[in-house]
């Protein structure tokens, strides 16, 4: 072989072995899942973080014929308690809604406030706490009102459960809030029995209080379901964190807008038909605005039936009324 070819192979393999030890490394863009934002309006725009953490799995398949409980997955960290069904985030520490239904024999007051505060030992990964709260300048605002849970000594206790509480503004807390929560007791005396949705709206710029970094929500949600009679009807509620005055009926919205608001799909347990025609809709004058108090140990003619005690096939309370001293409908009597 000659000299010159020699050479040239030999500057060839240099050039190919200085091109793969130095070549430059690419640039690998992470896969970084944007945030959900959603529009409620020309005007505001609502960013709403995602979390990619489950804080605990249920082992109990899902169960929708308890038609207060919102759709949920089994990544979701579900706590049912004796009166109440929550959704506990971590992120934001306290739950994203918490549900249960309210009958007119629950409203009868027979218990009165604990206000005894403790921390929910059934949330896994454990909920907030006296320091979270102490010298914010918050209250330990309830989800599920103790004035739903004074039937029971068992419901009141845990209507004091810091899964239970959400940080509001004392103004918010002790006005318009304590009216809304007083309104859905006169209806529940009224219709008999209504299915109650709350929680705070865990979206967007958010301060936060105490040591676990409990989330200050700028809005809060309530949505109430009249299943009772041929013509079932829904309303919904959101209010901001802040005192308020005027009509309740003034902050009655759609269950659609509501879960548009929020990401939440309430009410799966109904018929296709019957959940689009109630959550689509929202009918002001369907609904009565006065509220009646109900005094302890009641005994007015709202108060005699009372929800029959017998259990379903399914293994929930039967949704029967009955006057009956047995306190058991025709079925299971």
């Amino acid at each position: 072989m000659k000299k010159s070819n020699v050479v040239i192979i030999g500057i060839l393999l240099f050039v190919i072995v200085i091109y793969v030890c130095f070549k430059p490394a690419s640039h690998e863009k992470k896969n970084v899942e944007p945030a959900f934002t959603e529009t409620q309006n020309e005007e505001q725009q609502v960013t709403i973080p995602i979390d990619v953490e489950d804080t605990t799995t249920i082992q109990e398949p899902l169960n929708y014929d308890q038609l207060e409980l919102p759709a949920f997955s089994k990544s979701d960290a579900i706590v049912r308690h004796f009166a109440y069904t929550l959704c506990y985030n971590e992120t934001y520490e306290q739950a994203s809604w918490v549900a249960y239904e309210l009958t007119a024999d629950e409203i009868i007051k027979r218990y009165d406030r604990t206000n005894r505060f403790i921390v929910d030992g059934a949330v896994k990964s454990n909920s907030a706490d006296d320091r979270d709260y102490k010298k914010s300048g918050y209250d330990r605002g309830h989800l599920a009102p103790a004035g739903d849970m004074s039937w029971s000594a068992t419901a009141m206790e845990e209507s004091f459960y810091y899964s239970n509480m959400s940080p509001q503004d004392p103004s918010f807390n002790r006005g318009i809030w304590k009216k809304l929560e007083e309104q859905v007791r006169s209806w529940a005396g009224e219709l008999g029995t209504v299915y109650v949705v709350t929680g705070p709206v865990l979206k967007g710029e958010m301060s936060t209080i105490g040591h676990n970094s409990v989330a200050v929500p700028n809005y809060y949600y309530k949505v109430i379901l009249d299943n009772s009679g041929k013509s079932p009807k829904a309303i919904g509620f959101i209010m901001r964190n802040e005192g308020a005055k005027g009509s309740l009926s003034n902050y009655a919205v759609s269950i659609d807008s509501i879960e548009r608001f929020t990401g939440i799909d309430f009410f799966p347990g109904l018929s296709d038909k019957t959940e689009q025609r109630v959550e689509n809709s929202m009918c002001v004058s369907c609904w009565n605005w006065s509220i009646k108090r109900q005094n302890r140990n009641s005994t007015s003619s709202e108060s005699t039936a009372v929800q029959c005690s017998g259990i379903t096939q399914k293994g929930l309370r039967c949704k029967r009324r009955t006057k009956d001293s047995s306190g058991k409908c025709y079925q299971h009597d």
